[in-house]
């Protein structure tokens, strides 16, 4: 009796020191995604008042200008284009319906950048629109108007046709979920079909409608590559360009400051609004939405405004930047090419895996502690993805650089010796930023798994004696290994996307496929810009071909 106390003791006290070690691995991760912020703040706040009225008086008017510009124009394209879509391949019957269902996601695979890259080698002064056009009516390059792709404009297009999946992947989810019984009653008190959409199923999904285009909203201020191809001057450029160009730090952290605020105040827009609009069903029976069979004209306009997207946002470029590889002198087996690979696997690997481990200590935590605290660590964890890439580099740069600064004065002062950089610079302080930028995405797949393990698992795993981090070990993970290989797919996926973060934080000599393509665009050798691009776009399907399962399934 006294040796089964002593054991029943013995696992309290190791579940115990389990649960102390979960938690502190939970607030270290959440203190990892709040440095970068504290540090950028820090930075600005001390950086003196001469920088931040210099960025006033010059850049900064119209950078907040141009950045307002294009979300608005992003807003109103990717709710247009992906509530319409959502609505069209949900509630109408047409020829190809069930194909769009799933093509219609497919833009979501490609970086705005590399559409920038394919539209400007179609459409640009020496592109093939406008030298075919020149050649046909022998007008000069004076006698037409033909619209800019370097603009604002071009810019706003490009995010919108990688965009709108967001929105139609989220407008799509609440309009199968919605019950007919509302839209019906409208319908039967003399409603139009669109009257009753727009009364009555559009307001039900709002909240699945905003959220997706503030997601979208919140990667058109974290993009760099495509703004900055273009020359449009944005927050993201300015940090880039005063970190760089300039060398002004006080700069670059003071333009990340006002980047920062906005995309937060983005985020916590999108949390209440989430938070304050629900919609609950009356009864417990769900009568699916009638879906109106097209014939004619009707099926006609419905096909080519689904074709329209998929054509414009994937199949277009996917075929010029094919011949664009083939005509490039660019070798993918080359050792130069192959090192680009293996050092974007290699980034992309590594900071999937730590990020991974990342969310499942803090999704673990939030369960085995429900509480204020676990609350808070999973809250600060989500942060990182409303902010941009620049910004989390920024913030880390800056700390991380005054610390092996005063290491090596330290060193040189008390030993003569110079220990250098031995953070900056590393592919670890970068692998770290990667974790801070897509824990969010991580830690939504994890938890999404997670929901499905009952509380009554986790209840016989412990009167069996397991300890929290054996129950997790031999219930948990088994059953999330779906779950947890998606969240591996989407952040592996991204980071081989990632731009800004990789430009600015990079070691020395340490070049990505992404890096690599902007350097050549940047360089206007856009054929060859197209053989890393199209690299980049086969690895992104991986995770859209998950997702278009997922969307074809309908209840």
């Amino acid at each position: 009796m006294a040796q089964i106390e002593f054991s029943e003791h013995g696992s309290r006290n190791r579940g115990a020191l389990g649960t102390r070690f979960v938690g502190a691995l939970a607030y270290l991760v959440a203190a990892a995604c709040l440095l970068p912020m504290v540090a950028v703040v820090l930075a600005a706040v001390t950086g003196g008042t001469d920088t931040i009225r210099h960025l006033l008086d010059t850049v900064l008017p119209g950078y907040a200008a141009t950045t307002l510009i294009l979300v608005s124009l992003v807003s109103v394209g990717t709710f247009a284009i992906g509530v319409g879509a959502a609505w069209l391949v949900t509630m109408t019957r047409f020829p190809g319906v069930r194909l769009f269902e799933v093509a219609l996601v497919l833009p979501l695979a490609f970086p705005a950048y590399v559409l920038a890259y394919a539209y400007t080698f179609i459409l640009d002064h020496p592109g093939i629109v406008q030298t075919t056009l020149r050649q046909v009516t022998g007008w000069g390059p004076r006698d037409y108007w033909f619209p800019e792709i370097r603009s604002t404009e071009g810019a706003a297009v490009m995010l919108i046709l990688v965009l709108y999946p967001y929105v139609y992947l989220l407008a799509r989810a609440a309009f199968l979920q919605q019950s007919a019984t509302a839209f019906l009653a409208a319908r039967a008190l003399g409603s139009s079909p669109w009257s009753a959409f727009w009364r009555v199923s559009l307001p039900m999904a709002r909240p699945a409608i905003a959220g997706g285009v503030l997601l979208a909203v919140m990667e058109t201020i974290a993009d760099f590559g495509t703004v900055a191809y273009f020359g449009v001057r944005t927050f993201a450029t300015g940090i880039y360009t005063s970190w760089f160009s300039m060398a002004d730090r006080a700069a670059a952290a003071q333009l990340a400051l006002c980047l920062l605020a906005f995309a937060l105040v983005m985020a916590v827009t999108e949390r209440t609004q989430r938070g304050k609009a629900k919609y609950y069903q009356p009864g417990k029976r769900h009568a699916a939405l009638p879906a109106a069979q097209l014939s004619g004209w009707q099926a006609v306009a419905a096909w080519v405004l689904c074709a329209i997207p998929v054509l414009f946002g994937f199949l277009l470029p996917v075929i010029v930047l094919t011949q664009m590889g083939l005509e490039s002198e660019q070798n993918l087996l080359s050792t130069r090419y192959l090192g680009f690979i293996r050092n974007s696997l290699t980034l992309a690997g590594t900071a999937a895996v730590i990020t991974v481990c990342a969310a499942v200590c803090v999704g673990f935590f939030q369960r085995l502690r429900p509480g204020r605290g676990s609350a808070m660590a999973a809250y600060v964890a989500r942060l990182g993805y409303a902010v941009p890439g620049g910004v989390i580099a920024v913030g880390l740069i800056v700390p991380f650089a005054g610390f092996d600064n005063a290491l090596d004065a330290w060193m040189r002062q008390t030993l003569g010796v110079s220990t250098g950089l031995l953070v900056t610079g590393s592919i670890w302080l970068l692998v770290a930023a990667y974790m801070v930028r897509f824990l969010a995405a991580a830690l939504s797949a994890y938890e999404s798994g997670q929901s499905t393990v009952h509380a009554n698992m986790d209840a016989a795993a412990r009167s069996l004696g397991q300890t929290p981090l054996g129950t997790l070990r031999r219930v948990h993970l088994p059953i999330l290994t779906p779950s947890l290989l998606t969240a591996l797919l989407i952040v592996f996926v991204d980071v081989m996307k990632e731009l800004p973060a990789t430009l600015i934080m990079r070691p020395f000599n340490f070049d990505t496929l992404a890096v690599q393509a902007y350097r050549l665009a940047s360089d206007e050798r856009l054929e060859g810009a197209a053989v890393p691009s199209l690299v980049i776009l086969a690895v992104g399907l991986l995770p859209v071909i998950l997702i278009c399962r997922q969307v074809g399934r309908r209840p």
